[in-house]
């Protein structure tokens, strides 16, 4: 449930790994409305600006479409710097009446950045190379950094493990995983 007492879609698990050169972002494909699993194979993670940004995202489908479309906007307009539309993204979302309803985090990537993005004006780059949104983040994030750590394993599988991990864990994450690359 919501705040506001409304049934909710609940979350999903997106993650981004960078390691050397490669960049990768994935999500699972659950789709979950209140404890009733909807659809299990849902694209949660796109690419964009001609296959040189990864976006992924968390909350509600609708919500998270229409800030795909308002960041794949402002990506045009700043000539591909995601920094750039990230921050002005975020502004207007916090900013704006409509916007600020939204319930959805974005994860981005390129690259030379990854960033995840709120409504509550946050942008934020993380310190490790590993960025993760969703309720199955936090598992996600910990397989991760110990397969970044530890392993040879290339970025996208990275993410694809790190993801199956999470499966095992979140209930409201399962394993029809699907990656980018950049």
């Amino acid at each position: 449930m919501s705040d506001s007492g409304k049934m909710k879609f609940m979350a999903t698990t997106i993650l981004g790994v960078k390691k050397g050169k490669e960049v990768a972002m994935g999500g699972d494909g659950q789709v979950t409305f209140g404890d009733t699993v909807m659809k299990e194979r849902a694209m949660k993670v796109r690419k964009m600006h001609d296959g040189q940004i990864i976006a992924g995202f968390a909350g509600s489908a609708a919500d998270a479409f229409a800030l795909f479309d308002r960041f794949e906007k402002m990506v045009e307009q700043y000539k591909g710097n995601i920094t750039r539309a990230a921050v002005e993204l975020a502004k207007e979302w916090r900013m704006d009446k409509y916007l600020r309803q939204l319930e959805a985090l974005l994860a981005v990537a390129d690259k030379d950045h990854m960033l995840i993005i709120s409504g509550t004006g946050e942008v934020v780059e993380p310190d490790d190379k590993v960025l993760a949104i969703g309720s199955g983040g936090p598992f996600a994030q910990a397989a991760a950094r110990a397969l970044l750590r530890h392993t040879d394993m290339s970025a996208a599988e990275i993410v694809k493990e790190s993801l199956k991990i999470a499966a095992q864990i979140c209930i409201f994450t399962n394993d029809k995983i699907s990656v980018e690359e950049l």
